[in-house]
């Protein structure tokens, strides 16, 4: 099973086709998407991944809001809705399903807030508390979490210690960071300050304890660049986990 994780930026835009001819390359069972939008490009780029063989898909853009950041899950088999109590409240940048794979998993999706606003630590405060309950099958979260571990995920000072934290009781909690797992303190930059060019890695997956014997490879991936403007599809890299079943 080939699962992605990306936040295609805005939306999508003029840059849906390249997504889609992406992810067609990345040969993807399951694709999970943050920053996909109610709009019309962002509705096109559904309907393509339908055509690539996942039309299984649940969506939290909302339609009264159609430019508002949410997700986008669509996946090769059915999906079931999962909805813990624990769960973040914001029904936009949170959604959890059961992929009925031959091999199934519960995969959670989640684009974590900036610091602005005051929302972030009330999300990461839920997302470790569901990370923590009892769970009944292989399970994987995946997500653009604006967070990271100091001195290692970024390339100059960003994260504080409740980013850190956040990180560090994933682990306790028996939740293992992908890419950690096989490149050890490997540097990876997955999104780049427009400003200061600074790297941060802010994409990251986590896998529980009964998926992580499955976990077969991993990378992060920036995808081909657009011939015409010479630049990736996204300003963030995509996630390319391979997993047994």
């Amino acid at each position: 099973m080939r699962v992605i994780f990306w936040n295609i930026r805005a939306g999508g835009g003029v840059r849906v086709a390249a997504i889609a001819r992406q992810i067609r390359a990345w040969e993807a069972d399951v694709v999970a998407l943050a920053e996909f939008r109610g709009t019309p490009p962002s509705g096109a780029l559904a309907r393509d991944l339908a055509g690539l063989g996942l039309p299984y898909q649940w969506t939290t853009a909302d339609r009264a809001r159609p430019h508002v950041n949410s997700l986008l899950l669509a996946s090769r088999w059915p999906l079931r809705r999962l909805r813990p109590p624990t769960a973040p409240a914001e029904p936009c940048r949170w959604l959890l399903a059961r992929i009925q794979a031959p091999e199934p998993l519960a995969l959670g999706i989640m684009h974590v807030p900036n610091r602005v606003g005051g929302r972030k630590y009330p999300y990461l405060d839920a997302v470790l508390a569901t990370a923590r309950r009892r769970w009944a099958t292989p399970a994987l979260l995946v997500g653009d979490t604006n967070s990271g571990r100091i001195g290692l995920d970024e390339e100059v000072p960003a994260f504080n210690r409740v980013e850190d934290g956040w990180m560090r009781g994933l682990d306790e909690a028996g939740w293992t960071d992908a890419f950690r797992h096989l490149r050890g303190n490997a540097r990876a930059y997955t999104w780049y300050s427009p400003n200061g060019g600074n790297g941060f890695r802010i994409d990251q997956a986590f896998l529980n304890l009964a998926l992580r014997p499955r976990l077969r490879s991993f990378r992060y991936d920036w995808g081909r660049r657009a011939r015409l403007t010479g630049h990736p599809a996204s300003d963030h890299a995509a996630m390319v986990l391979g997993l047994d079943g």
